[in-house]
């Protein structure tokens, strides 16, 4: 990735970005074929997928030199899920649950060393490519290029957008549709109102303190609402789905020839 602009720059100059996520099919060459796709990053999870630090570390280095980056999902909000990722080589954090201001900051604290944050200092592994390196100068680089997303997928997080969303270093309040219609008690219920008055409420938050706006899904009309709202950061689909789905319109194809 050197030399390019990394994706939270692109961010902030305020272009769109596209990436997806893996559940399940974590391996070597998975990150190299996203990048052939085309695809800016990809978020490798750990809430749902029950994946470890190990498989981690080698889907990273799969990735390193390519032109995608790689962010986790961590299963909780801890220093030590994020620190851990991060020192791993992830350049991006994702964090399930966000629901006020003071988890945010505390994120931010986590992702970011001195003085933008509090992040534990162990130089020459992974996350700096094992190389002996100025680490005042990385570490300020690290601060520049890693991205911090926060998933706001309840009605407390929708409550409290203003108060994330105004956090300094937040990056990316990602909508968290299905745990958000869950929690409202109207699960899947995509098209409901009261959803969309949700999304309009941390769009509002999202954009007057500047930051970005993710969603992902693998409906092109759904996707296409939020961008219509301003989301830049948008995800197309995920890995089981994905191929599940692919595999299903071909063979149904296949049968079809009789």
């Amino acid at each position: 990735m050197d030399g390019r602009p990394c994706v939270r720059e692109r961010i902030r100059r305020g272009e769109p970005v596209y990436g997806t996520m893996v559940f399940e099919l974590f391996t070597p060459g998975l990150p190299a074929i996203l990048a052939a796709a085309g695809f800016d990053f990809v978020v490798l999870d750990t809430e749902h997928s029950g994946v470890g630090i190990e498989t981690l570390k080698t889907m990273i280095a799969c990735a390193r030199g390519l032109p995608i980056e790689v962010y986790v999902r961590v299963p909780e909000k801890s220093y030590a899920a994020v620190a851990t990722v991060l020192d791993a080589g992830a350049q991006g954090i994702m964090v399930p649950m966000l629901e006020t201001a003071e988890q945010a900051r505390d994120l931010v604290e986590w992702v970011r060393y001195r003085p933008e944050g509090k992040r534990g200092c162990a130089f020459g592994m992974a996350h700096d490519g094992y190389r002996a390196r100025d680490v005042v100068a990385y570490m300020a680089e690290a601060n520049r290029r890693n991205l911090v997303i926060g998933l706001i997928e309840t009605r407390k997080g929708i409550e409290n957008a203003e108060a994330i969303c105004a956090t300094p270093g937040f990056d990316v309040a990602w909508l968290g549709h299905f745990d958000l219609t869950n929690d409202m008690g109207i699960t899947a219920q995509f098209e409901h109102p009261e959803f969309w008055a949700a999304v309009d409420r941390l769009v509002a938050a999202a954009t007057r303190h500047g930051k970005a706006l993710g969603g992902l899904d693998g409906n092109l009309a759904y996707l296409a609402k939020l961008r219509a709202k301003g989301f830049k950061v948008l995800g197309y689909g995920m890995d089981i789905a994905v191929l599940r789905e692919a595999w299903a319109q071909g063979l149904a194809g296949l049968k079809a020839l009789g």
